[in-house]
């Protein structure tokens, strides 16, 4: 072969080889611009449909039930904003309640509701903690009320003071478009030093919450002090005893009086509150009649003798008179005892 030949076959195959690395940039190129002229328009799409959830640390509400709407800040598409907004995230059971609600809780509730987690951005805080809107009346403002009321209540000069004993908590009450009265009445207690104040929280005269107090009473009473010390036996009178004032945890009983006239049954020191089982009632002085009938009566360790007399002489309690047996005729003397009868004196 010539030389001629062989560099025309050799300028062929360069130009075929030429032709067709040409026809693969092109056929490349353009795939090259059909592919991001689809990726854009599948982004364009997407950026459509996509749903932003802002989500606060710390929310408060009005209502009871919990909607998505109500706790976040949301962007996107007004159709699928509208959706989301209306999505329920739960409702308050108490007062005073908490409710935290995290983003997978909120995605779960998306895709439960036909949204898919892909199309949503979540920014903000990791979850939000929601409260309730709500009226507080302090534990404060009941043990006041509760005072004051008692204290307009107990009978004048009966109670000394009133010491706390239990107090209500705070309550929480929902924001209401009412007046609230708070309406305050004393309820029986079991003990006789203590009271009770129950306040009704009323709401259009029904009644939407209360508190109870309770109070340990203290009261002035009476009293009756020995001056000096007196014998087992003496009558109480004014020469002995002064009547005083003390604080007690029991109020005075209603038919208290000083105590004169009765007796003391055991020997009383100085500077003593006389109680009432410290002293007894004085037994009224026996007087016997001449000529009236009386009973003799022996009495020595297993032996009762008794038998009847007449009294010769007028005598009282202690005294010794001069008795007839009615059986034997005899006249003895006898003393007057406290029950009437006479014990004969040998």
């Amino acid at each position: 072969m010539s030389i001629i030949t062989q560099a025309y076959k050799g300028t062929e195959m360069f130009i075929t080889c030429a032709l067709i690395t040409c026809v693969l940039f092109c056929h490349t190129s353009m795939g090259s611009v059909e592919s991001e002229s689809t990726n854009s328009q599948d982004n364009n799409a997407q950026k459509d449909t996509c749903i932003r959830i802002y989500l606060p640390r710390k929310i408060t509400v009005q209502d009871n039930y919990l909607r998505l709407g109500q706790v976040s800040i949301i962007r996107g598409e007004e159709s699928l904003v509208a959706k989301v907004n209306e999505i329920a995230l739960g409702r308050f059971s108490m007062p005073g309640q908490e409710i935290v609600i995290d983003r997978s809780t909120i995605l779960s509730r998306l895709a439960c509701n036909g949204i898919p987690p892909s199309i949503v951005t979540l920014t903000g805080a990791e979850e939000i903690t929601v409260k309730k809107h709500h009226k507080i009346i302090k534990s404060s403002e009941f043990i006041k009320l509760a005072y004051s009321f008692l204290k307009k209540n107990l009978s004048a000069g009966s109670a000394y003071q009133a010491e706390l004993l239990r107090i209500p908590k705070d309550l929480l009450l929902p924001v209401l478009d009412k007046d609230v009265i708070l309406n305050p009445r004393i309820v029986e207690s079991s003990a006789r030093n203590q009271a009770k104040v129950r306040i009704s929280v009323l709401a259009d005269s029904n009644e939407i919450g209360s508190g109870e107090v309770t109070f340990r009473l203290k009261f002035n009473c009476r009293t009756a002090v020995t001056l000096a010390e007196i014998p087992a036996g003496a009558v109480i009178s004014p020469e002995n005893i002064k009547i005083g004032k003390i604080v007690s945890d029991y109020p005075e009983p209603a038919n208290w009086s000083p105590p004169y006239g009765l007796i003391a049954r055991r020997a009383l020191p100085a500077n003593t509150a006389i109680q009432p089982d410290m002293v007894i009632p004085a037994k009224p002085a026996v007087s016997i009649k001449r000529n009236e009938t009386v009973v003799i009566r022996i009495d020595m360790p297993g032996l009762l003798v008794t038998a009847l007399g007449k009294a010769m002489q007028q005598g009282h309690t202690g005294e010794c008179i001069k008795v007839r047996n009615i059986d034997s005729q005899r006249i003895i003397a006898a003393r007057i005892e406290e029950d009437g009868t006479v014990v004969p004196i040998f």
